[in-house]
């Protein structure tokens, strides 16, 4: 019996019934950065859609790790675990890229085992009231949690600047295609970089606390530097710029 003709969808995730019948779809490694590409972009659009609905509160947190403290908790653990295993089971083309991967995936296992600083100090704060979980105060965890995010975001900004826009061919010989998707990745890693310095301004006090609370500039750099890393990875897939 001839073997039918892959569907769309197929086609589009790379699912392959033809070959070995033990292989499974995450041996790809586009499979991987269309996965990555997808989580990295949904992770602070689903976060607020969950608290909109659940508690009706339609204004951003103070960064996406406070989401932990709230109902989108389910939604920041699993995609942020979903990431960390899908980065540290990428391979990439060379040693440096399974490291660099490995890296930022390691980090983001880190960033949720220690979470941020509470949202509030009490349980039922009527200024809070989105805010379901409190953990014993620590010094040590929400310092160690944005040095994790901070190097899990670096990662990920050194593999789009530095990575995705190597190629076995001189800059000459490179097909138009190629060009664009590196001009993508190079801005996309130059505006990560610059999201993460910006979120640096907090905690080194050159910028107040009351800015980026008043203008919720933590989470919008977050958000920013998350996209960006997402659609990277969706280039480097050829989701986007195929050829």
């Amino acid at each position: 019996m001839p073997n039918k003709p892959s569907s769309k969808i197929e086609q589009a995730l790379n699912l392959d019934y033809k070959t070995e019948k033990d292989n499974i779809w995450l041996t790809s490694q586009n499979s991987l950065r269309k996965l990555v590409g997808i989580l990295g972009i949904c992770l602070p659009v689903l976060l607020f859609l969950v608290l909109w609905i659940d508690a009706g509160y339609t204004c951003p947190l103070f960064s996406i790790s406070h989401y932990y403290f709230t109902r989108s908790c389910g939604v920041f653990v699993i995609i942020v675990s979903l990431l960390a295993i899908f980065l540290l089971i990428y391979k990439g083309k060379e040693p440096v890229d399974f490291y660099l991967s490995s890296a930022a995936g390691l980090f983001a296992l880190c960033l949720l085992i220690f979470p941020t600083d509470n949202i509030s100090d009490k349980c039922n704060d009527e200024n809070y009231l989105y805010s379901l979980t409190i953990l014993h105060e620590s010094k040590f965890r929400p310092v160690f949690h944005y040095v994790s995010a901070a190097i899990f975001l670096s990662c990920l900004a050194c593999m789009s600047l530095f990575l995705f826009t190597k190629s076995n061919k001189s800059p000459k010989l490179r097909g138009r295609q190629k060009r664009r998707r590196n001009r993508i990745f190079r801005t996309c890693g130059v505006i990560m970089v610059l999201a993460l310095l910006v979120t640096l301004a907090s905690p080194l006090k050159i910028i107040s606390n009351d800015i980026f609370e008043k203008y919720h500039l933590m989470f919008w750099m977050e958000t920013i530097a998350v996209e960006s890393f997402g659609v990277s990875w969706l280039v480097k897939a050829e989701v986007i710029l195929k050829g």
